[in-house]
C-alpha cells in the first residue's frame, strides 16, 4: 500500500478526473479497502477539499465547489499551459490583470516539481501589442466578475459610465454578453433609459450596488452577439468583417484564456470553463486551422462549411501522420464553400 501522502494525491487526482466516483471503484483503482477510502476522503475534507457523498446503490464521492480555494493538482501539460497563459497575461501592456497574473506566475513557479521548473524557466514569452493611437486602460477583475454574474443571473446593472471627454453618466442596462474585441473588454447591453442596444467599455464602468430586478433577455440584432458586435465595430451591415469566410465554435477554454490569443474576433462566455468564439479568414481550411491552434476540444456551431473544413484537415493530417503526405489530395475546399 502506498504511503498516506501519495495515496491522498492519487485519490485527489482521480476525483478531479471525473464527476462521480463509486467508492468501490476508487478502492479498486487505489488498491485499498473501502474503509481506507472513507478515511482518506475525511482527510481531504479536513484539508479544505469539498468532497460530497453521492447517494446510490454503490454510494460514492464527488469533488464539489467550495467556499475557499484548496490546493490544486495539475498534470504536467496543464501546469505548462497555465504558466504560458499567465506569462502572456503578465506581459500584456496596459492589461489591468497583468500584476495579478505576475503574482500568480511567481506562486506557481515556486511549487513546480524540478522536472517542470527547468523547462518553464527557459520559457520567456512577451505579449507585444500592435501600434495603436488609443491607450489601453486597465480592467478590474472584480468588475468583470460582477458584470458576468449579472449576465448569468439576468439582473439589471446600474453603473456610472465615463466616456472620453464627458462627465460620468448613470446608466441602467440589461446586461447580455461580456466580450473581448481587439484586446479590450466590452459589455453588450440593452440601455433601459435610451431604449437601444449599446456596447460599453468595461474599463469605464463604475458599478453601483445593488443590482436591479431580473429581466427576460431580448433578442440581439442579427440573431447573435458576434454578428451584432462585428457589424458595429466594422460598420458593416452583413458583419462579415471583410472576411469571405466566418464561423462560430464552442471551445473548452475559459473566455479570458481564449481572449489572450484572439485579436480580430469575438469571444463570449459560455459557462465557467467554455467560451463561444467567432472568427473570420480567407478560406474555410485556414479558419479551421486558426481555431485548432487553441488546443482545446471544439464544437462547431456553424456553418456547415467550417465542419467540412475540419474533416478536410483531419484527412490531410492523418495522411501526413501515416507518412503518405504525397498521396492524391482530397477534394478541395473552396473559400466560399
Amino acid at each position: 500500500m502506498p504511503k498516506t501522502s501519495a495515496r491522498l494525491l492519487a485519490l485527489l487526482s482521480l476525483l478531479q478526473a471525473r464527476r462521480d466516483w463509486p467508492g468501490t471503484l476508487l478502492a479498486e483503482r487505489l488498491d485499498i479497502s473501502l474503509r481506507t477510502v472513507r478515511r482518506d476522503v475525511d482527510r481531504l475534507r479536513e484539508l479544505g477539499y469539498p468532497i460530497a457523498a453521492v447517494k446510490g446503490p454503490d454510494g460514492g464521492y464527488r469533488l464539489s465547489a467550495g467556499t475557499e480555494l484548496p490546493p490544486l493538482l495539475f498534470d504536467d501539460e496543464q501546469a505548462v499551459a497555465l504558466i504560458i497563459a499567465l506569462q502572456i497575461a503578465a506581459t500584456t501592456p496596459g492589461d489591468g490583470l497583468a500584476e495579478a497574473a505576475a503574482r500568480a506566475l511567481d506562486t506557481i513557479r515556486q511549487v513546480l516539481p524540478a522536472r517542470l521548473r527547468h523547462r518553464v524557466n527557459a520559457l520567456r514569452v512577451t505579449a507585444v501589442e500592435p501600434p495603436t493611437t488609443r491607450p489601453v486602460a486597465p480592467v478590474d477583475g472584480d468588475v468583470l466578475l460582477a458584470i458576468s454574474a449579472a449576465v448569468h443571473a439576468h439582473e439589471v446593472l446600474r453603473f456610472d459610465y465615463a466616456s472620453e471627454g464627458a462627465d460620468k453618466h448613470p446608466r441602467r442596462v440589461e446586461p447580455h454578453h461580456v466580450i473581448t474585441w481587439d484586446g479590450r473588454w466590452y459589455l453588450v447591453a440593452w440601455d433601459l433609459d435610451r431604449d437601444e442596444w449599446r456596447i460599453f467599455r468595461v474599463d469605464r464602468i463604475i458599478l453601483r450596488t445593488p443590482n436591479g430586478p431580473r429581466f427576460t433577455p431580448r433578442a440581439l440584432p442579427g440573431g447573435d452577439v458576434a454578428t451584432y458586435v462585428i457589424g458595429r465595430f466594422r460598420g458593416s451591415d452583413d458583419a462579415s468583417g471583410g472576411w469571405p469566410c466566418r464561423g462560430t465554435v464552442i471551445l473548452d477554454l475559459p473566455a479570458a484564456t481564449a481572449a489572450l490569443y484572439t485579436r480580430d474576433g469575438v469571444v463570449e462566455e459560455f459557462g465557467p470553463d467554455r467560451c463561444r468564439l467567432t472568427l473570420g479568414s480567407w478560406s474555410w481550411p485556414s479558419l479551421a486551422a486558426a481555431v485548432a491552434r487553441f488546443d482545446a476540444d471544439i464544437d462547431v456551431v456553424g456553418p456547415d462549411e467550417l465542419t467540412n473544413a475540419f474533416a478536410h484537415l483531419a484527412r490531410r493530417f492523418t495522411r501526413t501522420a501515416a507518412g503518405s503526405g504525397t498521396a492524391a489530395p482530397a477534394s478541395r475546399v473552396e473559400p466560399n464553400g
